[in-house]
């Protein structure tokens, strides 16, 4: 059984949720997948595409801390590692982000540009130390609007080749 045949055996909810789980593609693939490919509705890609891309941000928020502890009290190389990682990061930028705190992250997270999304920003919530809470509720502001972009766009664009097409 090859990847397609593999594919048409599950739910294309299930798929487009789990598109959206996977990191650089998140809600950029997930949801031209579901209004193109699966020809779902709007609301209906919009929503398990914004669900499946908070799941792993949330694993991140609340899991890294704890394995990133563990490794420092276990391992010394984890230890300098870390240490060197954040005195670095908040050393070099901790001024411009505390400047604009909030509105950093849910600007980030809100472009749908590779390397942005809820991932890269579950990962900056906790390199700055950006209590979990506090970075899940910024991080699902920007993951909102990505997905509202996004599916302008792809309505859009889809628009303008119906009208060019025709």
């Amino acid at each position: 059984m090859d990847f397609k045949e593999a594919v048409e055996f599950l739910s294309p909810r299930l798929v487009t949720f789990v598109t959206a789980m996977i990191p650089v593609g998140e809600l950029r693939a997930s949801i031209p997948l579901a209004l193109i490919t699966y020809q779902m509705g709007i609301i209906e890609s919009y929503i398990i595409s914004v669900i499946g891309n908070l799941v792993p941000v949330a694993v991140i928020l609340w899991g890294l801390d704890s394995i990133s502890r563990y490794l420092i009290k276990r391992f010394r190389p984890a230890n300098r590692f870390f240490t060197w990682l954040f005195n670095r990061t908040r050393r070099k930028y901790s001024a411009r982000f505390e400047k604009y705190t909030g509105y950093a992250l849910i600007g980030f997270v809100a472009l749908p540009l590779p390397v942005t999304g809820g991932w890269t920003g579950a990962l900056i919530a906790f390199v700055f130390g950006i209590p979990p809470k506090r970075a899940m509720i910024q991080i699902t502001a920007g993951v909102l609007i990505a997905g509202i972009i996004v599916t302008v766009i792809i309505k859009t664009v889809g628009l303008v080749r119906f009208i060019t097409a025709g």
